[in-house]
């Protein structure tokens, strides 16, 4: 993720299914939302529901900070079990 932002990309959908294991190594997959934006305004909703930072789900102007969102729920995901939106409403 560090490399990434260094180089003004967002992946905008990190999730348990675009992680992939390689010989012990965590590789990132699925760049389709993924953006190359120097300054950091992006107001496109996209990404996996259980997984939106609130800025993107408000419709805000974001910045790759909504990745480092996306590592939160994932580690809680990793630990609990499930993410920890997950509710009927």
């Amino acid at each position: 993720m560090k490399y990434l932002h260094k180089k003004n990309v967002m992946h905008r959908d990190l999730k348990p299914e675009n992680l992939l294991n390689s010989c012990g190594t965590i590789k990132l997959a699925d760049f389709g939302y993924s953006a190359h934006s120097i300054s950091d305004n992006r107001r496109t909703l996209c990404g996996t529901l259980d997984y939106l930072a609130p800025e993107i789900i408000d419709r805000s102007s974001y910045s790759k900070k909504v990745d480092i969102w996306d590592l939160g729920v994932l580690t809680y995901e990793f630990l609990v079990g499930v993410p920890p939106f997950n509710a009927p409403t």
